[in-house]
């Protein structure tokens, strides 16, 4: 005994795609913007330093003084040495006339010619001119007072939306060979 035998044919379909591929167009314009920075307000307040420099006693001290200093020093040693001479010849006459009678006559006046005749010693010393110390110095200093006023900066900004443009794509198929299925029995 037979058994009778089924043959399936299939035949695959096909189909034949057209595609359009979609269109994208993105641009993004630069933000238009405005800044603007005001100047800082700037104060500057100063006072003056002082210096004062005093050197009239080094002046004194090398010899240069004024024309007015210069006679009253000049007429206060002549008085000094009118008076010293004064002291001194009443000085003389005293001893004078306290030996007068003694029988020294000669003898006193040859003792006041050696007082005033005999060899001198002049002192010397080293002297520094001028004199430390003789210039005076004298300095206040000067003040800076900054005041600075900050300003904020001006900033106009405008953002500019993007420009999109979108074609969409497009999918056609149209049909080549239709699916068959065919089944045939075999006894």
């Amino acid at each position: 005994m037979r058994i009778p035998q089924i043959q399936i044919r299939t035949t695959d379909a096909k189909i034949d795609l057209h595609i359009a591929k979609s269109q994208q167009h993105i641009e993004q314009p630069k933000a238009t913007q405005h800044i603007e920075q005001p100047a800082a307000i700037l104060d500057i307040n100063t006072t003056r330093s002082v210096l004062k420099i005093d050197s009239s006693q080094a002046r004194r001290d090398i010899g240069m003084i004024g024309p007015l200093e210069s006679s009253a020093n000049y007429a206060e040693e002549g008085k000094q040495g009118a008076l010293q001479g004064m002291a001194r010849r009443a000085s003389e006459g005293r001893q004078l006339m306290e030996n007068a009678g003694k029988g020294q006559g000669r003898a006193t006046i040859q003792n006041i010619a050696k007082q005033n005749h005999g060899p001198h010693r002049t002192p010397f010393n080293i002297k520094f001119i001028p004199s430390v110390g003789s210039v005076k110095i004298d300095y206040t200093p000067g003040t800076t007072d900054v005041n600075i006023q900050r300003r904020e900066p001006i900033i106009d900004a405008k953002v500019n939306k993007p420009i999109h443009d979108y074609t969409p794509g497009k999918v056609t198929g149209t049909m080549v060979q239709r699916p068959d299925v065919d089944i045939n029995i075999v006894i």
